[in-house]
């Protein structure tokens, strides 16, 4: 028997260079954070690393939004981290601590512990959910706003294809070896990633076409990691540049 049918809630923004879509993203997290906000006092957003969201961070770090968003209601938590320090150049946390943390007045903030073991780090991040959300024992975190990229291999946080975490159901969050890039990291899950109000992807560069047409043909039977991402209830947005959309520089 099958189970209900759902809709997918997707846009898709075209925008011409990293800068404009910095704009736009801001744009749409203003209005969540506000929605959040007036709703349930607190705004929850989890970010990923990477280059594409940098731009985004700065904007957010320009005087006109620090006094517009109201930092003190915004919780911050990670969708992944590379197990490294903090200080390291491929921390996640390091990136946004150098780029956004150290420049707005945010205080409400969660590091995954990439400078732990892997395993007990992921336990541990999922007992910092559990306790931040006031889980009980069957549920998962609903963020506000997810905020995502994908790789050329479609992959999405640190689940690449052919993880055995593209079918984990019971962990949130969860330890991951990635062999072709001999890393270990944490992420969050599928099924948290999906419980979403909001997914937010942002794309850019040529050479993610390819992932990126796969991955917007929602008739296709879904593979890649990024192509699992369909909240359940909640918006799916994808902020993608020329290049990434035309696979021309």
């Amino acid at each position: 028997m099958k189970g209900p049918s759902r809709s997918i809630h997707l846009s898709l923004h075209i925008h011409k260079d990293p800068a404009a879509m910095a704009e736009r993203a801001a744009h749409i997290l203003a209005a969540a954070c506000e929605e959040a906000v007036e709703e349930r006092d607190v705004f929850r957003i989890a970010l990923s690393g990477g280059h594409t969201p940098e731009p985004l961070f700065r904007l957010l770090a320009h005087k006109d939004w620090v006094e517009r968003l109201p930092w003190e209601k915004i919780s911050i938590f990670w969708v992944d981290e590379r197990c490294v320090g903090p200080d390291d150049p491929e921390s996640n946390y390091g990136l946004a601590r150098r780029e956004l943390l150290s420049r707005v007045p945010a205080t409400h903030f969660f590091r995954m512990r990439g400078d732990e073991d892997p395993e007990r780090a992921a336990a541990n991040y999922e007992k910092l959910l559990r306790e931040e959300f006031r889980l009980g024992s069957n549920e998962i975190p609903r963020f506000d706003l997810m905020l995502l990229g994908m790789g050329e291999d479609g992959h999405t946080a640190s689940i690449f294809p052919n993880s055995p975490l593209l079918h984990e159901k019971k962990r949130m969050v969860a330890d991951a070896y990635v062999p072709e890039r001999k890393e270990d990291r944490i992420t969050l899950t599928l099924p948290v990633i999906n419980n979403s109000r909001m997914c937010m992807f942002l794309v850019g560069a040529a050479e993610k076409h390819k992932a990126l047409a796969e991955v917007l043909n929602l008739l296709k039977e879904p593979t890649l990691p990024a192509q699992l991402v369909r909240p359940q209830v909640g918006d799916l947005v994808w902020i993608v540049d020329e290049d990434a959309a035309t696979g021309k520089e």
